[in-house]
């Protein structure tokens, strides 16, 4: 009998483990929601209808994030884009943190172009300070949050925002050179390193990329993937979202976040990860909180958190980054927003 069973290794158990790799994110989405389904058939159209309007939400980001990607890779603008990111480390790492603060991407949205860029040789340092900076602010945020909060609050998060970009790329930088974190990307997502060959010698880039049969197949390749890549994780964690939202009492939230000391601060930096929509909708949030006695720091440091390291973004990052990176990640993201939390609670106060 033994003669005629399949063997356990091989090219069939290979592409098996590489389908379930892959699909592993829907098959908890579905799992997810047949338990949903089944133990509170209430609540399985309101979810589903949550991951509907967020993924409409967010569409604008993503379709933007997803098209520049694909059309850097087919042009060949994206080494234009590695070469930006070439020079003096501190150099390299300061113009990541600004061009993070001024670009329009979210804490989903900066993905496709972070994983690019790592696939292609950027240096993890500029990139994470990039990476930091751009879901926390950008020009049309700015412009929000001074209305909603106050021109004081939106100076201080785009401060912070660039901040926390230079912290963040100076500590990768600082862990690179002592040997960790050298391919920062997952197996099958690209191969990024410290500097690639494409990062310091740039090909021309084709702006007529459809001209070319090969370059508008890659830009179909690429934007296909990226897009696949990104709804099925976002997928699972807009339904985790939705659930949260559902069980956990929006009073819980406000008497957690109420009060003054250190205590709110270290809570909203904790809850600003799960709680967290997106950068728009959180600041009514905040604004509302805020009237009701929540400390100034406290809000900051929920804006911070949750917008570096939303639930989404955490899931999605998770895929696509090694264990190490994504802890450091999660460890520069969470003592940061904390820090910076504090200081603005400090500066409000004195």
């Amino acid at each position: 009998m033994s003669d005629h069973t399949l063997p356990q290794s091989g090219p069939v158990a290979a592409f098996g483990a590489h389908v379930w790799h892959k699909q592993r994110p829907w098959l908890a989405f579905a799992l997810v929601l047949l338990a949903v389904a089944l133990l509170d058939p209430a609540q399985f159209w309101p979810s589903v209808h949550k991951i509907g309007g967020a993924l409409v939400s967010i569409a604008p980001f993503l379709t933007a994030s997803i098209l520049i990607a694909a059309w850097a890779g087919a042009t060949g603008a994206d080494n234009l884009i590695a070469r930006a990111f070439t020079g003096a480390p501190a150099m390299m790492i300061m113009s990541g943190a600004i061009a993070g603060g001024l670009s329009p991407f979210c804490s989903c949205g900066v993905i496709p172009l972070i994983a690019a860029l790592l696939a292609m040789g950027v240096p993890l340092a500029p990139v994470m300070a990039f990476w930091l900076a751009s879901p926390l602010m950008d020009p049309s945020m700015f412009v929000l949050t001074a209305g909603v909060l106050g021109l004081e609050f939106a100076i201080a998060k785009t401060l912070i925002a660039v901040g926390m970009g230079v912290m963040g790329g100076t500590i990768v930088h600082l862990v690179t050179r002592a040997g960790g974190l050298a391919t920062p990307l997952r197996d099958g997502v690209g191969n990024g390193g410290c500097g690639g060959a494409k990062a310091r010698n740039p090909a021309p880039p084709v702006w007529q990329f459809w001209q070319e049969p090969a370059r508008l197949t890659k830009f179909r390749t690429e934007g296909t993937r990226t897009f696949l890549f990104l709804l099925k994780w976002l997928s699972l964690a807009f339904l985790l979202e939705s659930l949260m939202l559902a069980y956990v009492p929006a009073e819980l939230v406000t008497q957690t976040l109420g009060g003054n000391g250190l205590a709110p601060i270290a809570i909203a930096t904790i809850v600003g990860v799960p709680a967290y929509f997106n950068g728009y909708a959180a600041l009514p949030l905040i604004g509302t909180l805020m009237e009701q006695g929540m400390q100034a720091g406290a809000g900051m440091a929920f804006l911070i958190a949750g917008g570096v390291t939303s639930l989404p973004a955490a899931i999605a990052v998770w895929a696509l980054v090694r264990f190490r990176v994504f802890a450091l990640y999660i460890a520069i993201s969470l003592g940061g927003a904390f820090a910076t939390g504090l200081l603005f609670h400090i500066w409000t106060v004195l």
